[in-house]
């Protein structure tokens, strides 16, 4: 029989705290062992361990993340484990504690290690502070001492100072979108998507701090030129391919789609649906719709064309890019023609880098004169004689078709995109249909987009409805995780059902689907418009922000209510599955 220790660190998540300390205890007593709980949250330390109890004890196990006061077991061998972990198989922990204490001593006098961060995905929202705070959670339960940057169409937020950057012993990129990594030359750099950082934390945390690699130049002994060029095949090498670049695009884009189709909704709302008339001409509602269609949507797919291109080819692919989607818009090439350009600009002036060689001494003439001039000319004149016209034909006809779309080819297509918003929740499939739903606006085609926004609110929407009326197929954690699930869904955040899909996909996912597909069908059956691509349903009372309202929100809370009532079909009741527990999915920082 053995004695171990147990320090559980849950900040706010009180409840759970007391639900893996329970547990905890009941799986030792079970497989005959002793166990002491000391609970840290911030209602303060609960059943704290004496002063005596680390010189009686096998092993340590550390749960959660925060202030463990954990040089009180300076000489206890310890493990780690997460509250998901604990909840889901408070066996399983044991057992790893167990094991830890057999093999391996406490490590010592090895110190923390000091941790730069950066997390970013295509929205910038939740991906971005779910990868941050599972990078937190995880660095914090080893140890180690953190800091993070998250970025996004939202901006920085908790922007790493020069003193954090030169004091840090290695820098983690966990993003799916390119980051500039120009302020971390010298530096020990490992780059991960947001994915690994929410799943397994630790696991990335290690990974960083055993294979990053130093970028650019290390202590200025290679010259400027020479390092830029490492850093820019440094990142190329580590860049997974076009969808990343597209996401660049979309990400950079959103906030200009968001903003024009606000200002020309409220422009209708003042002045009426004519009032892009010069006979408006002075009145607020006419400026207000020249700011949104003549401003903002006048950059929607310059700038989507131009982000592209500096995924692929960093600052120089700018310009070009941008070039190329100002003409992909002139020639009525739209979104379309805009992603055209942007991997022409992209692909071309890095090839054009590859292959112009200079003296040392003119190598900085390259990215602030050669490459974008030949960049934007490449781009210009094959928009213009080569691809600009096909494209524009291919986006006119495509508009057409969307736009008289009625009956059963609306209804298939409300399915597709639902399905796909609803099946990866943030995911590639979800950024796809979102990224096409969002391109259209520039077309004026605006139900595939209203189609997309409810369907994706459907999932999180759905799954706290359902932990209210059928409580007996969650957990106790579920229920709780419930009420955040229904604040994102409501603002349109798809990942807040993330943590439930991950504990149990094959039941879950279905429902979610179901939901989503439906939602989309009757959205489109019913021929609803949504000029604003994200807002939840904030943007609702917002007048001609959405055509046809009702069938619209009636779509919404159909598409709910068939989502919960698949759970309570699919799932079984959590009573059943308690004695053949399984281990959770690692989802540090889902539940935030």
């Amino acid at each position: 029989m053995a004695t171990l220790l147990a320090v559980i660190a849950a900040g706010d998540l009180t409840t759970q705290a007391v639900l893996a300390a329970e547990a905890l205890r009941k799986a030792a007593a079970k497989a005959g062992h002793r166990i002491q709980v000391e609970i840290r949250t911030s209602l303060g330390i609960q059943s704290p361990l004496d002063a005596a109890a680390p010189s009686t004890a096998d092993g340590l196990i550390l749960v959660g993340s925060g202030d463990f006061d954990d040089g009180r077991f300076a000489a206890l061998k310890r493990s780690t484990a997460t509250l998901d972990e604990v909840l889901g198989n408070p066996a399983a922990v044991l057992e790893k504690a167990l094991s830890s204490a057999a093999s391996k001593a406490a490590p010592t006098g090895a110190g923390p290690r000091r941790i730069v961060a950066i997390t970013s995905c295509p929205t910038g929202i939740a991906h971005t502070f779910m990868a941050a705070e599972g990078i937190q959670q995880a660095a914090t339960a080893l140890g180690h001492k953190v800091r993070v940057e998250t970025q996004g169409s939202v901006g920085a937020r908790d922007t790493l100072t020069d003193e954090e950057i030169r004091e840090a012993d290695v820098v983690l990129i966990a993003a799916d979108t390119q980051i500039d990594l120009s302020r971390f030359a010298g530096k020990r750099v490992f780059l991960s998507g947001t994915k690994p950082a929410i799943n397994d934390g630790k696991a990335l945390v290690n990974r960083a701090l055993a294979e990053a690699k130093t970028h650019g130049a290390a202590g200025g002994a290679t010259p400027l030129a020479d390092a830029v060029a490492a850093g820019k095949a440094e990142r190329s090498a580590q860049r997974t391919g076009p969808y990343k670049h597209l996401m660049t695009g979309v990400s950079f884009m959103l906030p200009f789609v968001v903003t024009g189709g606000l200002l020309i909704a409220l422009a209708f709302a003042l002045g009426g649906i004519y009032v892009y008339e010069e006979s408006n001409a002075g009145t607020l509602g006419y400026a207000l719709f020249q700011i949104g269609a003549k401003g903002a949507f006048a950059l929607m797919v310059p700038a989507l064309a131009g982000y592209i291109a500096y995924s692929i080819a960093d600052r120089p692919g700018i310009a070009p890019g941008m070039v190329g989607g100002m003409l992909a818009g002139s020639i009525g090439a739209g979104f379309l023609g805009g992603i055209v350009a942007g991997f022409i600009a992209g692909y071309g002036t890095a090839f054009l880098n590859r292959h112009i060689k200079l003296h040392r001494n003119l190598e900085g003439l390259k990215p602030v004169l050669i490459l974008p001039l030949l960049g934007s000319l490449l781009t210009g004149l094959l928009m213009i004689y080569v691809v600009g016209t096909p494209v524009a034909e291919a986006l006119a006809w495509m508009s057409a078709w969307l736009k008289g779309m009625q009956g059963s080819s609306a209804i298939l297509l409300g399915l597709l995109i639902g399905a796909m918003m609803a099946f990866d929740m943030g995911g590639p499939v979800n950024k796809a249909a979102y990224a096409f739903s969002t391109g259209l606006i520039a077309s004026q085609v605006y139900t595939p987009m209203a189609a997309a926004m409810a369907a994706g609110m459907v999932p999180p929407l759905g799954l706290a409805l359902a932990t209210k009326l059928f409580a007996d197929r969650f957990t106790g954690e579920e229920r709780e995780a419930g009420n955040a699930a229904a604040v994102l869904g409501i603002a349109f955040i798809t990942e807040g059902a993330i943590p439930f899909a991950a504990r149990d996909p094959l039941r879950v996912i279905p429902a979610l689907m179901l939901g989503g597909a439906l939602t989309g069908a009757m959205s489109m059956a019913v021929g609803a418009e949504l000029k604003v691509p994200h807002g939840g349903v904030f943007v609702l009372p917002i007048p001609n922000a959405v055509t046809h309202l009702l069938g619209y929100v009636v779509a919404l809370v159909v598409g709910t209510v068939v989502t919960a009532v698949a759970l309570r079909i699919l799932k079984k009741p959590v009573a059943a599955t308690v004695a053949a527990p399984k281990p959770a999915v690692q989802q540090a920082g889902a539940h935030a």
